[in-house]
């Protein structure tokens, strides 16, 4: 899960005693490569519940129409043709 923190990752995995893992959400690529480096058969696999991807695309969207137009974001940065 991405909701838990690093350690607790990392303890959660080895508590299972698994040699292969599949990384499925959150930091995919940077998570199943320090499993790797550390002897696990890890990979980051894509599934069908990706939220985040359309959120960012939809918040990318968003931002280019504020620069398009000269405004400014949510948080506070200007945006400035």
């Amino acid at each position: 899960s991405d909701h838990a923190d690093w350690p607790g990752l990392l303890d959660a995995i080895a508590a299972t005693g698994a040699e292969r893992v599949w990384v499925t959400h959150g930091y995919t690529a940077v998570l199943a490569r320090w499993l790797g480096e550390r002897g696990y058969e890890a990979r980051a696999i894509e599934t069908r519940f990706e939220g985040e991807r359309a959120a960012a695309a939809d918040e990318g969207a968003a931002e280019d129409g504020l620069e398009e137009q000269g405004g400014t974001s949510d948080d506070g940065d200007v945006a400035a043709n």
